[in-house]
């Protein structure tokens, strides 16, 4: 029987997909490389004379319902993305902690300097953290397992440091019109505001991978 709009392993990988949360690239990539497995599958049966929808039961039975395959690429997935803002934050904090000692150099106001250092704080941090992740879910993972609690971790450092980057956005506002060197504190600010935009999609994007790894298996809907 030749596939239709109710094919099943079409059926499947929508199935899949909505349930998953993490990279945009990396969920695509592991759905259609499971559809295609799933397909292959069922071509080889279809082959031996079965007919399609009963092959395709079949290679759904021998891979797994969506429901139970989803944990696993779940938490692919969710490494993925941890990756994907540890990164983000180790390329964008320590540029900030640069930025922010040629400000505190250029003469910024007392009271902001009291807000900028524990700010840098953060951002080393964080920074430290995010290079840390980067090797513990990379080369290190093939020997090490990667902690349960790492993603979590990742999420809400990333989180603490885009709110940081917020309060560095506001303090150099407001100080900059009297601040020695004012265009470049203003300068200062505007790659704060862009560090924050980057930072806090990266954070936000993490946490929800998080809540979807440690949730229940919610029900799918059979093909």
């Amino acid at each position: 029987m030749a596939p239709s709009e109710a094919d099943p392993v079409d059926a499947y990988a929508t199935a899949l997909a909505a349930t998953l949360h993490g990279p945009r690239a990396a969920k695509a990539r592991m759905v259609e490389e499971i559809r295609d497995g799933l397909a292959d599958s069922v071509a080889a049966r279809t082959a031996e004379g079965l007919p399609y929808r009963r092959a395709a039961a079949e290679a759904i039975r021998e891979f797994g319902t969506a429901e139970e395959l989803a944990p696993a690429c779940q938490r692919e997935l969710t490494i993925a993305q941890t990756r994907h803002t540890a990164r983000s934050v180790a390329l964008t904090a320590p540029l900030l902690v640069a930025c922010w000692a040629l400000v505190l150099g250029a003469g910024l106001p007392g009271p902001a300097r009291l807000v900028a250092l524990p700010l840098m704080g953060v951002a080393a941090l964080a920074a430290l953290l995010g290079a840390g992740t980067l090797a513990g879910t990379g080369v290190l993972a093939r020997r090490l397992p990667v902690p349960e609690r790492l993603p979590l971790l990742v999420a809400w450092a990333g989180t603490v440091a885009s709110a940081a980057m917020a309060l560095a956005t506001l303090a150099l506002v407001v100080t900059a019109p009297s601040a020695a060197a004012w265009p470049l504190v203003t300068c200062a600010g505007a790659l704060t505001v862009a560090s924050h935009a980057v930072l806090a999609a990266s954070a936000r994007a993490c946490r929800r991978c998080v809540r979807a790894d440690t949730a229940p298996a919610r029900a799918v809907e059979p093909a």
